[in-house]
């Protein structure tokens, strides 16, 4: 059978929508390979069996693409984050649970992670809506950060005077250190890795977080 007759059951198999899914996934699989780089819709079409112009249905430019799959990044991210979160007894091991997944994730997914917040929402003032107006399952990574944050400071553990900028500096000095593994100078030898996240995660307790109360 040509090509040219197969192409028909092929677009056949996209039908009602699944096109943009394809696409997505598409988009998804050349950032997991490339970062945000080679997230290109004529690739994707490609990739998905289907014209250029079939694309741009439901994709008005790359930018549109690669929102969509920023989105699936950040998504992925923030499912390890909640599943390091669940395992963890108390506040403090959970703010050291979140950014653990964070560092983990970017080593292991240096292309999504680097896609993750090419596109993103913003909040106003860098921060975010309350733990009681958030949905826990489709959470932002920020989100989830100060989720953890404000359950430091229910358990005494946060000055309040320094919730406002506490997500804003502990995001900071993760993301920092995950740059810093992925595209270098740190080495990332497991226990190197230990050892400069343990730092950082010191650092960010020491700079945010009282003392943790007496048993």
């Amino acid at each position: 059978m040509s090509s040219a007759d197969a192409a028909p059951d092929r677009r056949r198999s996209y039908h009602h929508g699944s096109l943009r899914t394809a696409l997505i996934d598409a988009g998804i699989a050349l950032a997991r390979e490339g970062g945000p780089d080679a997230v290109i819709l004529r690739e994707a079409a490609r990739t998905a069996g289907v014209s250029h112009s079939a694309a741009y249905r439901h994709f008005a430019d790359r930018e549109a693409l690669l929102a969509e799959v920023s989105r699936h990044a950040r998504a992925e991210l923030a499912t390890q984050m909640r599943q390091g979160i669940a395992a963890a007894p108390d506040p403090l091991t959970r703010l050291g649970a979140v950014g653990t997944a964070y560092i983990n994730f970017a080593l292991s997914q240096p292309g999504l992670f680097r896609t993750a917040f090419k596109s993103h929402p913003t909040h106003e003032n860098h921060d975010t809506p309350t733990t009681s107006e958030l949905d826990p399952d489709t959470a932002e990574p920020y989100e989830i950060l100060s989720q953890v944050l404000d359950q430091a400071q229910s358990a005494g553990l946060l000055d309040p005077a320094r919730r406002l900028g506490a997500p804003l500096a502990a995001w900071s000095a993760v993301h920092g250190l995950a740059n810093l593994l992925i595209d270098g100078p740190l080495p990332t030898t497991p226990a190197e890795v230990d050892f400069a996240l343990n730092q950082v995660l010191e650092l960010v307790a020491r700079g945010l977080l009282k003392q943790p109360p007496a048993g």
